[in-house]
């Protein structure tokens, strides 16, 4: 950056003209009231001009670095967010909020694909896509990102004060770099799902802290878990760390990330943003907020196979109020297994997992896959005492956030925090109509069209969890899942004659995550092993999710039939092997 740059950037933050009587915006009905002619002010930034109301709080960064950037009360942000943010552990809930910075190589990472330019000699993108409660527009003539929070009643709002927006006499262009640049050459990935196998501690802070501290605290720290608001439009606090270049970095560090939604709460709430009180509209709203969800984690390349965790807040149960909270779980939950991520549930013990766990057994709701509940006991564990049975979440699906609004420091970087212990297992998302179904057999004798029995509805799930769509799990060999299985098979190099033998049957049973299982390993991966290598020797292998001296056995006996290093590991090759099917 010139000299001459720093300067501009520093007299651009001092100038904040604030003048009563502008005028008022030119905003929708609803928001008139809430800001009547005469009460707004000009706020200037680094050439770029805005009109805000004037009871927004207006926070100059470079003079308060460590400024929480949160959206719950209406403010203006001014300059570029530090690396680390003095934010309380939870901010649920969003009125409007704007933060205005320059471009910098920093900034240009968080834009994203709907981010709007607007045209030369312009300050406003009129235009401009909200995406998950978010417009942003790239003011290049000006040198800034302009990142606005709304809720769908301040959207309005929040796009008048960007239609004010003028670039001033000092505006001096930068250009925002091209996505491709801005990207990297190669794909950022998160290492593997997340949050994957874990039992041990970890936290989850309202905005995600800095690659420094997080260094720090992975050093000196007791935690290796981090819970992260990915998505939601009732996100409280901003994101400024939270790329796809730092979920990389993080994961390939050892940290497994808890990723977080706020969406649409209770309806029984006194929030401003809640679920449909008609059980089908909230479903679709859960639908909704699935696919944003899904969307975000694959921009930050959170993969499938993660969990992702819908933040449902504290409630007043009522019967009413308690069908739409699981119609909405059950609408985000077959959406997330649909692209393949595991659904997660985060609320109040004593409220929304009361009510999940009051209704486990409902089919009239599908199951979330993982709760993640707060219950302040101060107890380090996974128990849910009276609010669910211990039976039930049971198969490493849970986390307990035990403590609240506590404050650490770790290697000089104090960050406030909720505490978490975690019991969770990694695998592939189970789909709509799969949970109950049974997947372990003694054999895996070949099924084709005419066939009928659990053995097929297995067949049919395993396909639809590979993105081959057979229809309905009904236990019956119809041309739709011959057609899915000569589909699955024609990807995998394999015969397609839409018959599942003990190729296709080996293939299905080992797809999923591939992580090195020995002797002494237990888990979803150990099971899916054990069920392939039955299918794929021809002889029983007992299904227990235990790599004992049996499966140990069996591995060596598939490495040395398919001329593989024999070492009764299951690696990489041998996964490879299982996954092509031979």
């Amino acid at each position: 950056m010139s000299s001459r740059h720093r300067r501009r950037v520093r007299a651009g933050t001092a100038l904040l003209a604030l003048s009563a009587g502008i005028g008022a915006l030119a905003v929708p009905g609803p928001a008139r009231a809430d800001t009547p002619p005469g009460s707004h002010r000009t706020v200037a930034y680094h050439g770029y001009r805005i009109e805000v109301p004037a009871d927004w709080r207006v926070v100059d960064l470079a003079g308060n670095p460590r400024a929480c950037l949160r959206f719950d009360r209406p403010a203006v942000y001014l300059g570029e967010p530090a690396g680390q943010n003095d934010c309380p552990a939870r901010v649920v809930g969003r009125t409007a909020g704007i933060v205005v910075e320059p471009i910098t190589a920093r900034s240009a990472g968080r834009a994203a694909a709907a981010t709007a330019r607007a045209a030369r000699g312009k300050a406003t993108a009129p235009s401009a896509a909200s995406s998950d409660g978010t417009l942003q527009i790239a003011v290049e003539d000006a040198g800034v990102l302009v990142t606005a929070a709304h809720t769908p009643d301040t959207e309005g709002l929040v796009r008048g004060v960007l239609a004010s927006a003028r670039l001033t006499a000092d505006a001096e262009r930068t250009g925002l770099p091209p996505a491709e640049q801005r990207s990297g050459a190669a794909p950022l990935t998160a290492a593997g799902p997340q949050p994957g196998i874990y039992l041990g501690k970890g936290f989850d802070a309202c905005a995600a802290p800095s690659r420094a501290a997080m260094n720090a605290w992975r050093a000196r720290s007791p935690y290796s878990a981090v819970g992260v608001y990915i998505s939601g439009s009732f996100r409280g606090c901003a994101q400024p760390n939270l790329t796809a270049s730092w979920v990389t970095d993080q994961t390939a560090d050892g940290w497994r990330l808890i990723p977080i939604d706020v969406g649409r709460q209770a309806p029984c709430t006194s929030y401003s943003l809640r679920m449909s009180t008609d059980p089908a509209t909230a479903r679709s709203q859960g639908v909704t907020a699935a696919a944003g969800a899904v969307s975000a984690a694959s921009s930050l390349g959170i993969p499938p196979g993660s969990a992702i965790y819908s933040d449902i807040e504290a409630y007043t149960s009522t019967t009413s109020c308690k069908a739409a909270v699981l119609s909405y779980l059950s609408g985000w939950t077959e959406r997330l297994r649909s692209s393949g991520y595991l659904s997660g549930f985060y609320s109040s013990a004593a409220s929304g997992i009361r009510d999940a766990a009051g209704e486990y057994d409902n089919s009239a709701y599908t199951r979330v896959d993982h709760i993640f509940y707060a219950w302040w006991n101060g107890a380090a564990d996974t128990g849910t005492g009276p609010y669910a049975p211990s039976a039930h979440w049971s198969d490493h699906q849970r986390i307990h956030q035990y403590a609240g609004e506590v404050t650490e420091s770790y290697g000089g970087y104090s960050i406030t925090i909720d505490r978490d212990q975690l019991d969770v297992g990694a695998g592939t998302a189970p789909q709509p109509g799969c949970t109950r179904v049974d997947l372990d057999f003694t054999a895996y004798p070949t099924v084709r069209s005419g066939s009928t029995g659990d053995l097929v509805t297995a067949a049919q799930c395993l396909l639809e969890a590979a993105g081959y769509h057979p229809g309905a799990p009904d236990g019956i060999y119809g041309p739709g899942t011959a057609t899915a299985a000569r589909n699955f098979q024609a990807a995998k190099g394999l015969t397609a004659d839409g018959v599942v033998s003990a190729r296709t049957w080996t293939a299905l049973l080992s797809r999923g995550t591939t992580p090195t299982v020995q002797s002494g390993s237990a888990g979803e991966a150990v099971t899916r092993v054990q069920r392939s290598l039955t299918a794929a020797l021809g002889r029983t292998v007992a299904i227990d999710g235990v790599y004992g001296s049996g499966t140990a056995q069996a591995v060596r006996d598939y490495q040395s039939s398919r001329g593989l290093g024999v070492d009764g590991i299951a690696g990489p090759a041998t996964w490879g092997a299982l996954q092509a099917g031979r």
